[in-house]
């Protein structure tokens, strides 16, 4: 005869057997709807991103050459210390000391600079981010910097894919964001250099007006601001959306008025606060202007520069400053391909924001005295000309886009990463 006790004891055991022998369930990471489209261009941006710099490794232990370089000027002990060289080195200087603008310093007449160079010509957003980062993980500044900027890359990646997939798809998306991780001057997307922060604002926000989120925009401008002088495209391109908005009655009714008003007001405010602060610390309104043409000799020139570089590059020579062969002939065919990808971005029919801010960033960079052996880098923000290189790669199957990515990826640490840090200035 049984008893309660002995029932429960029978029970327990069957149960625990029951137990034993069902399979256990196991609680899969479930990532948000939301999220779940980017992981494929994430992964294919990360992917090509980690090949090249892997690559670019090589190249430099290979050659060497960055262990007898100045650490200030592309060398140091290992060969990661070159990510933080040249532009690098200044970011790292203001995220350490903060900026000690003064009056500007004259330097004797007859050499190329005429002012002492200052660290106020590098704008504060991504130092500050550096310094913030390094603050709350423990991290030392150079570390700091490189998370910021691989994290800000991939979030970068995803705007762009974001921008892109609306236009053309969420395949297209996908291929931009790769593109983007190969694009010639992507080397300083992982490196102590501010470019992946501003295209991770730039793409967002320019996907924001698309999208009528005129507050964001706004935001994101005003932001992007404090970050490169660059973004005076950005700006502009935003306040120029925002303006044919409130022209259309249309875009009235559909967007209202507070949206892009607020967006044209708050967007150059950045920009501008930082501009002014400068000039009212050195004693000089237009301090930030003249360090730029007499420290650093970049300044708007309509682009005499650019055709000169040009002129000699075409016949061999090398007779204009700040010549570098190998990234001067990388530049070159850049330039040469400019018309052919604006032709075909217009041919997409986008939006309107994101043809002024391609279009400005590319009057800009060509209507500039700089180096031009870094025009590829100044170009890296004109995200948009992947428009229609994007489309067409769609028409392939992803066995011929393996083989391209498979080439490209390590190619791009030579042209994108090398060339930039070793063979010239980035």
């Amino acid at each position: 005869m049984s008893t309660a006790a002995d029932s429960a004891t029978t029970d327990s055991a069957v149960s625990d057997d029951e137990a034993t022998q069902r399979p256990r369930t196991v609680r899969r990471l479930r990532v948000p709807p939301g999220l779940r489209p980017y992981g494929a261009p994430l992964l294919l941006y990360g992917a090509a991103k980690l090949v090249g710099t892997v690559v670019f490794a090589i190249l430099l232990m290979a050659s060497g050459d960055f262990r007898e370089k100045n650490p200030r000027f592309g060398g140091g002990a290992h060969w990661w210390d070159v990510l933080a060289t040249w532009d690098g080195w200044w970011y790292l200087q203001v995220a350490e000391k903060g900026y000690e603008p003064g009056p500007l310093r004259r330097l004797d007449p007859g050499g190329m600079f005429t002012v002492e160079q200052n660290s106020v010509a590098f704008f504060p957003l991504y130092p500050g981010l550096i310094r913030g980062t390094s603050e709350v993980t423990g991290l030392g500044l150079y570390g700091s910097g490189i998370l910021v900027s691989v994290i800000a890359s991939f979030v970068a990646a995803a705007g762009i894919y974001a921008v892109i997939s609306l236009l053309a798809g969420a395949r297209a998306g996908t291929i931009a964001a790769g593109l983007w991780a190969v694009a010639p001057g992507a080397g300083v997307e992982w490196a102590v250099y501010s470019e992946s922060v501003f295209v991770a604002i730039a793409a967002w926000c320019c996907y924001c007006v698309m999208k009528g989120r005129w507050a964001a925009a706004g935001l994101l401008a005003f932001v992007a601001g404090l970050n490169r002088p660059t973004s005076a495209a950005l700006i502009g391109a935003v306040g120029l959306a925002a303006l044919v908005t409130l022209a259309r009655r249309e875009g009235r009714r559909k967007h209202g008025v507070a949206g892009p008003v607020y967006a044209m007001c708050a967007a150059p405010l950045g920009l501008l606060t930082y501009v002014v602060w400068v000039g009212l610390s050195m004693g000089e309104l237009t301090a930030y202007f003249t360090l730029q043409r007499e420290g650093w000799a970049h300044f708007f020139d309509f682009g005499s520069y650019t055709l000169d570089v040009l002129a000699n590059t075409a016949v061999g020579k090398h007779d204009y400053i700040f010549a570098f062969s190998v990234p001067d002939l990388l530049a070159f065919q850049l330039v040469l391909a400019l018309p052919f990808l604006i032709a075909l971005m217009l041919r997409k029919r986008p939006p309107l924001v994101l043809v002024a801010y391609t279009l400005a960033s590319i009057v800009s960079v060509l209507g500039t005295q700089q180096i031009f052996g870094n025009t590829s880098r100044y170009l890296l923000p004109c995200f948009p000309l992947l428009l229609a290189p994007a489309a067409a790669m769609t028409r392939l199957g992803w066995p011929a886009l393996t083989v391209f990515f498979a080439t490209a990826a390590p190619a791009s640490g030579w042209y994108a990463h090398y060339v930039l840090f070793e063979l010239g200035v980035p």
